[in-house]
């Protein structure tokens, strides 16, 4: 079975960091790009941060820009999104996503999601 599944997600105070990672499970990671996308009840869904599988180029959503940064750890076939200095308006459901491009439409597979809650 193909399939994605996210881990990392809990509740934090604002300012404190959390990881995020991404594994799959029945095939690689390698020839994909990967996506961190969030999606607030009501809201679609948008793209947080991707890493390219060609170049390992990255992309980042203006609002997460020098807060949040993406990896892949070939060796554990993995894709980790660090999460640092976290706002509550980061509070979302993030899914990891496998695709050809940075889009939601681009995506092949999805993990269920992971939440995260940022509150005081």
């Amino acid at each position: 079975q193909l399939q994605l599944v996210e881990s990392g997600g809990g509740l934090v105070q604002p300012g404190w960091s959390l990881r995020l990672s991404c594994a799959a499970s029945g095939f690689t990671l390698d020839y994909y790009t990967i996506g961190w996308f969030r999606q607030a009840p009501g809201k679609e869904r948008e793209g947080v941060s991707c890493i390219s599988s060609s170049d390992g180029s990255t992309y980042y959503a203006d609002s997460v820009k020098g807060r949040f940064t993406i990896s892949r750890d070939n060796a554990k076939d993995t894709v980790s999104l660090q999460m640092s200095s976290l706002k509550p308006e980061y509070t979302d459901v993030y899914y990891c996503a496998a695709g050809d491009y940075c889009s939601p439409r681009s995506m092949h597979y999805w993990g269920k999601g992971t939440l995260v809650t940022v509150s005081s």
